[in-house]
């Protein structure tokens, strides 16, 4: 079964984000900051992150990216959607140079997500 860990400090995003995927089955999880979301992906070792970029405190969704890329003692790094209102052209580069896989733009539809999703594990 495939691991997702959905980092958003809206809760009712996470909760649409978790409603998009419930018809699959994957074990979810969630964090509301970005300290928590290290600290989950750490024990959890989720196969996807979907990581919102602008959230309180300490780290940004760039910096648990990077993190991200960069802490995983053993084995494969999880794959990562950058999920952001900010759509600039910078804005995406930034999130791509941080090691995201894809940045998606909210709004998005669910159909968006579970194509982004799709399109990561077809790649793998």
């Amino acid at each position: 079964m495939k691991s997702i860990l959905i980092v958003d400090d809206h809760a009712d995003i996470r909760r649409l984000i978790r409603l998009t995927l419930e018809f699959e089955e994957y074990d979810i999880r969630e964090a509301s900051d970005g300290e928590t979301a290290l600290a989950i992906a750490q024990e959890f070792r989720p196969d996807l992150v979907l990581l919102d970029v602008m959230m309180p405190g300490q780290l940004n969704g760039l910096d648990v990216c990077q993190r991200l890329r960069q802490g995983v003692p053993a084995g494969q790094p999880p794959r990562i959607i950058m999920l952001s209102a900010r759509g600039q052209a910078s804005d995406r580069e930034a999130g791509l140079q941080a090691g995201a896989d894809v940045y998606l733009v909210k709004p998005f539809s669910p159909l968006q997500l579970i194509d982004c999703i799709s399109g990561l594990w077809a790649a793998a």
